[in-house]
């Protein structure tokens, strides 16, 4: 029988992302697992995917800070805003805030943090940037050491390019 101890739940807020975490939920309550609600806010850096988007500690000297204490602060008021109401009487959750390249932050977490199976959104909001790197999902499945699930929405017509079907 599959057991899952460890869900991670991925969001940008998208609309398959709201869809994938009552899947997540689920998935949570039946298992009795925890639940990682995971969120890697947008950097105004993203053109410079090679750069990693570390943490700053207020007042270091040197540096130009890609992630503070109040866009960490923000992120998480955002995650209690959208889904908080929407978890009810389940109360084994915790809010993930990371800094970085959203597919390698997931991953990273993953492994670190003994994830069983991830949950997210077939498509995300990042459009523009899966034509240069790849969608989060395809990288996050390709590498993750663990399962990975991703919800679409079924309301959405998806077409194959060219006309084989």
């Amino acid at each position: 029988m599959i057991e899952y101890k460890n869900i991670l739940f991925c969001t940008d807020f998208s609309e398959d992302a709201n869809i994938a975490f009552l899947h997540a939920l689920d998935l949570a309550k039946k298992h009795g697992a925890k639940l990682h609600i995971f969120h890697v806010p947008h950097s105004s850096y993203s053109y410079m995917r090679h750069v990693v988007d570390e943490h700053v500690p207020a007042g270091s000297p040197g540096g130009e800070a890609f992630f503070d204490e109040e866009l960490e602060k923000q992120a998480t008021k955002a995650l209690k805003e959208q889904y908080e109401e929407k978890l009810g009487d389940f109360k084994n959750y915790l809010f993930v805030i990371k800094s970085g390249s959203p597919d390698v932050e997931i991953i990273r977490y993953a492994k670190k943090n003994g994830i069983d199976v991830i949950v997210m959104g077939a498509l995300g909001k990042a459009e523009q940037d899966r034509l240069v790197h790849g969608s989060t999902v395809a990288n996050v499945s390709k590498y993750a050491h663990c399962h990975v699930i991703a919800i679409r929405n079924p309301a959405k017509q998806f077409t194959l390019p060219g006309s084989m079907y």
